[in-house]
């Protein structure tokens, strides 16, 4: 009997040595498990000989595709129709143990020259860690299916987001940014030990760190990227800063020119919300030349500094004039050491919001509004 099929999952080759997974059928067969296992409805015939793909080879990695490739023997290679091929989150020994296991998925691909592609972002996600076995197979004139033994497993990792997929989000971000209103420094806050320990140990310098995990699942940012947290959002009616926080109720507040300036690149870095109407917008300030600069040039879309929906710094009249967007809760990360001698430390006058803390906070995947069709 014919198995079902189910849609978007193989394709006929683009090249003479490549097949795009994608937006074709896949013919959704119970393959056997990796140790040979077969169940009874299966459609699977008993196992005949055909070479086993060893020395399995991952190449061209990103966010939700692969290329994949393999050597085998030349015995029963002219028998081969198909490949079988069985890829699976790798499990985490850390992972809830209460949480549904993903579903593996198992592709089913007609045999072709190699390397083939796979891509698909319904079942590839990015930073994610996956395993992966093939098996090769010979489709019979009833329908059934004569198999090889299953390969060795392999782990690979799939990729950040590319420019490309910044870009994305960058113009999702820019359909709700709003319109801009003025500010005048850049605050940052934090527990009154965080300012004694900078005092006492770094020299009244507060240095970068790496970002935290929060925002979206396949940010080139998070976990890599260097630098010292800031906001600027200001309150509609009064121009200035909020006196509410989550982070702690003591705020340096610095002028905006001192970090921001024709001598700083910005950064567009990630489009995020945590199951919540307000969205955040993350941007990178990094002086031109710099470390941070240089990190975030090969792997960030560049915004202009005097003509962009979130942050702009531009000149009138002799003076430094600075603009946020509205709609959006900006988070600036700013890739230099930042001396609290250039500022003030002061204690706020409202309340510590720990409910507003995007510390580590996991990107809601089913918002429409910030996400876009790769990995989350």
């Amino acid at each position: 009997m014919e198995a079902p099929r189910l849609a978007h999952t193989m394709s006929s080759p683009t090249s003479p040595c490549e097949e795009v997974i994608k937006n074709l059928t896949l013919e959704a067969i119970q393959l056997c498990d990796r140790d040979g296992n077969k169940s009874q409805d299966s459609g699977i015939a008993e196992m005949e000989e055909l070479p086993v793909p060893h020395n399995i080879k991952i190449s061209n990695i990103t966010c939700d595709s692969f290329k994949i490739s393999w050597d085998m023997d030349s015995k029963s290679k002219d028998r081969i129709t198909h490949y079988f091929i069985d890829l699976n989150k790798k499990e985490n020994k850390n992972s809830n143990k209460f949480k549904h296991k993903d579903v593996p998925t198992k592709l089913v691909a007609k045999a072709v020259p190699l390397p083939m592609t796979v891509r698909g972002h319904w079942f590839l996600s990015p930073r994610t860690e996956y395993t992966v076995a093939v098996q090769t197979a010979s489709k019979q004139v009833d329908g059934d299916y004569v198999v090889s033994e299953w390969s060795e497993i392999i782990e690979f990792c799939t990729a950040d987001y590319s420019k490309v997929h910044l870009t994305q989000l960058l113009e999702k971000a820019e359909v709700i940014a709003g319109r801009m209103l003025k500010l005048s420094v850049f605050y940052r806050n934090q527990h009154k030990e965080y300012f004694d320990y900078i005092r006492e140990h770094h020299g009244n310098a507060m240095q970068p760190s790496v970002k935290d995990n929060s925002g979206s699942h396949g940010s080139p940012i998070s976990g890599k990227l260097e630098g010292i947290f800031f906001s600027c959002n200001t309150e509609f009616n009064t121009g200035k800063p909020p006196q509410d926080s989550p982070y702690g109720r003591y705020r340096f507040e610095i002028a905006a020119e001192k970090l921001f300036n024709p001598n700083t690149n910005l950064y567009f870095g990630d489009f995020y919300c945590m199951y919540t109407a307000y969205h955040y917008v993350i941007l990178v300030i990094a002086p031109v030349g710099s470390p941070g600069d240089e990190f975030c040039k090969q792997r960030l879309p560049q915004l202009n500094i005097k003509d962009n929906k979130f942050l702009t710094c531009d000149e009138e009249d002799g003076v430094m004039v600075y603009h946020h967007a509205q709609d959006v809760i900006l988070e600036v990360i700013y890739t230099d050491p930042v001396d609290l001698s250039l500022g003030t430390v002061a204690e706020i006058t409202g309340h510590q919001l720990m409910s507003l803390s995007t510390a580590n906070a996991k990107k809601d995947p089913s918002c429409k509004t910030c996400n876009i069709s790769v990995g989350r």
